[in-house]
């Protein structure tokens, strides 16, 4: 029996500024959505275009209130090809939130405070 990943979930308060951010900042393309007929939830698959592997992002319409994240401690990690031009994007957009330049590496925050890690690509030697 082999599992393979299929997607990871986030719930949004606000969908459509959701949406941009991921596209705004990771290039990430809806691929499909599927609403509730009685309109009480909307599900949007966000994708890299390069992997199967998928973001669910969940927005359900009476929440009013901010996610609890707790210690946040939960991420998802991205790699870039371009790790320079990604960290100038980042920076201007503001979303930079937490940075290790001994690891080489850096988080960005998305709208509902989920926190985005990311790492240059690295090619073997």
């Amino acid at each position: 029996m082999k599992f393979i990943f299929s997607h990871n979930s986030f719930n949004v308060l606000d969908l459509d500024k959701s949406l941009k951010f991921y596209k705004d900042a990771l290039g990430l393309a809806e691929t499909r959505r599927k609403e509730a007929a009685d309109g009480s939830f909307t599900l949007v698959f966000l994708g890299d275009g390069a992997t199967p592997h998928k973001l669910e992002l969940t927005w359900l319409r009476d929440r009013k209130e901010k996610y609890n994240l707790g210690d946040n401690e939960t991420h998802l990690g991205f790699t870039v090809e371009d790790y320079s031009a990604a960290h100038e994007l980042h920076k201007k957009m503001g979303c930079i939130c937490y940075e290790n330049e001994a690891m080489g590496l850096y988080f960005i925050e998305d709208p509902d405070g989920y926190w985005l890690e990311i790492l240059p690509a690295r090619r073997p030697a």
